[in-house]
């Protein structure tokens, strides 16, 4: 397989002597990490561990310390798991059961986690809906898992209201009302049951079913996000989420009860609900929790709270980079972070500019057996992880994995980019979709030897030694032109370094008579910037081999991203760089220039006629 272009230095790579030199600064933390160890590799899926089993042992340990809290309210692990309960005698009541599916759909607050702690209580299923999801996308999301129940927060009822004739079935409705429902629990609309008001005066003790909840019952069904084609639910079982338990709370951040980790995060999102919110519950920290994540809010946030860890998705570093400096980021409480996604061209610059002494990025998916954390603090990687996994040499031109002779895949060599596969097995189960035929399609037979099976990430990545990986790209995000494979995520990482470039999209496109697929490039300049053509080239010259430097350039006012700020590509690669199929200004590289110049309706008739040669 031909090299993916950039971005691994050879300082990224971990010999066995670095990894051991490493190890002594971690000494404080082994029986933690050991402990986090013991929850990833349990493999007895009848335990009786779950998320309610660990708020519950975390109300236990520290009672009166902070769990949840936000701009008006502060709520100690003792009041918030006493208001779970009560929430849980609720909907026991309503006939919430053991496996009953609920769809939960409220922005973030502090609402949002006290139901899905309820509902974990009782071993039922949250279906976590995209907040962002109108008319027949949240229609399909609602349908696909068929709820008995839906909770439904007021800021967002005039969307359900939209898609209610559309659902196979209505089921039972609640409303929580959009102020402090602890407070008062409000007056609840016509034909909506009120929740908060059901749960006033029920026990405030855990209910025996937390203790019957086992690690192979689902916990949530998340939603993917949708960058093409309609979502899927996945399931996030109490066993993979155990398994976070362990590998984020225990081995990787280990956060304490005097931490606060800041999340703005959107909690229908694995990243919130499992990732971050099982960091804090494993040492009793406390989370502040915003209902969107504003670049500049944020440090003034970070003091308010007195935060010392924040989620992210690596989108938001880079947003933070680009905001002027502040006095509020000057000297501020962060000393950790956890996420993924923080690119290796701002990992440096990000941790120096704002004083994180460690950044636990990580890799998983919601439907995925596998996940990697960066334990030992390393730089440019995803980290370690303890599953049975490989990295596969991939075709990308006939898209699909290459077999030997005898048929059976091949590992990769190391630092060379490859298929990142985990075995299936009763260590590391596949849960995958709730629709089997989507789970089917995404797992390999007869891999290393005839009757295994293995979960199929779809994500390029390559091994740095000791265990450790680095992210270079999604399977779908990688194109080939010139004999060659093209990282788009390494591509827009060397067009965000450009100066005046806020946000970079790069896919590939078709030219006629051509083999392949060349690159494009959607920018969004700084407001009232237009790039200079020629310093552009001549900065993608220098950090881009030819293949690899796009031909195409759009200009777009806004990027569209996902809940999670993955870009939107399937529009963008549709209209390609046909001016009649936006209003958006286009530019072309041509052969032999040295700049980019405005692509018109003639000029693209040319291109299209074969006039230049690529």
């Amino acid at each position: 397989m031909p090299n993916v272009p950039i971005a691994m230095s050879q300082a990224d790579l971990i010999s066995p002597v670095r990894f051991l030199a490493r190890l002594p600064l971690h000494l404080p933390r082994v029986p933690r990490m050991l402990r986090g160890l013991y929850y990833a590799g349990i493999r007895n899926r009848d335990r009786n561990l779950s998320l309610a089993w660990a708020l519950e042992r975390a109300a236990r340990l520290h009672p009166e310390r902070p769990a949840l809290m936000d701009e008006q309210r502060r709520l100690s692990y003792d009041a918030f798991n006493a208001w779970a309960n009560r929430l849980a005698w609720a909907f026991k009541a309503e006939g919430v059961r053991h496996g009953s599916v609920v769809a939960v759909m409220l922005e973030n607050r502090l609402e949002l986690l006290a139901i899905l702690a309820a509902l974990a209580k009782l071993g039922a299923i949250g279906a976590l809906i995209n907040t962002t999801q109108r008319g027949k996308v949240l229609a399909h999301s609602l349908n696909l898992v068929e709820p008995s129940h839906f909770v439904i927060g007021d800021e967002l009822r005039d969307a359900f209201d939209e898609v209610r004739g559309e659902l196979v079935d209505e089921g039972r409705h609640y409303w929580v009302g959009d102020h402090d429902t602890l407070a008062a629990p409000g007056e609840a609309p016509a034909g909506w049951h009120n929740l908060m008001r059901l749960a006033l005066g029920r026990d405030d003790a855990n209910p025996p079913d937390s203790l019957r909840v086992r690690m192979k019952d689902a916990c949530f069904y998340i939603y993917t996000s949708g960058t093409t084609g309609l979502p899927k639910a996945s399931i996030m079982s109490h066993g993979k989420w155990i398994k976070a338990y362990g590998g984020f709370g225990h081995s990787g951040l280990t956060l304490d009860e005097q931490d606060v980790l800041y999340l703005t995060l959107p909690c229908y999102h694995n990243n919130a609900v499992t990732v971050c919110w099982s960091a804090a519950l494993a040492g009793g920290a406390a989370i502040a929790l915003r209902r969107k994540f504003s670049a500049s809010a944020f440090w003034a946030d970070v003091r308010r709270y007195n935060a010392t860890c924040f989620g992210y998705i690596g989108e938001l570093c880079r947003y933070l980079l680009n905001q002027p400096p502040s006095e509020d980021e000057r000297d501020n409480s962060l000393r950790c972070m956890i996420g993924n996604g923080l690119r290796p061209s701002i990992w440096a610059e990000f941790k120096e500019r704002f004083g994180i002494e460690r950044i636990t990025e990580f890799y998983a998916s919601s439907e995925g057996n596998i996940g990697f954390t960066n334990v030992f603090n390393f730089d440019n990687t995803v980290g370690f992880s303890p599953a049975t996994y490989a990295i596969v040499r991939y075709d990308l031109e006939n898209d699909r994995p290459i077999r030997n002779a005898k048929g059976f895949l091949e590992k990769a060599d190391k630092g060379e980019a490859g298929l990142l596969i985990s075995e299936i097995s009763d260590k590391w189960p596949f849960d995958g979709y709730t629709d089997p035929a989507k789970s089917e399609a995404v797992i390999l037979r007869n891999v290393f030897k005839k009757g295994d099976a293995w979960y199929n990430t779809g994500d390029l990545m390559r091994d740095i030694g000791c265990k450790h990986a680095q992210f270079v790209d999604r399977l779908g995000d990688t194109f080939r032109w010139k004999g060659e494979n093209v990282s788009t995520t390494e591509v827009e990482s060397v067009l965000g370094a450009f100066p005046g470039i806020e946000d970079a999209v790069v896919y590939g496109v078709e030219i006629p008579g051509t083999n392949g697929r060349c690159g494009m490039a959607a920018l969004r300049p700084a407001p009232g910037l237009i790039p200079d053509w020629h310093e552009l080239a001549a900065h993608l010259d220098r950090e881009l081999p030819p293949y690899a430097i796009p031909l195409f350039v759009r200009l777009l006012a806004k990027v569209e991203t996902t809940g999670t700020f993955k870009y939107k590509k399937t529009d963008l690669k549709r209209e390609a760089y046909d001016p009649t199929a936006t209003h958006d200004a286009l530019f072309v590289r041509l052969p032999g220039e040295d700049r980019y110049q405005p692509l018109d309706a003639d000029l693209y008739r040319a291109i299209q006629n074969g006039e230049y040669r690529f």
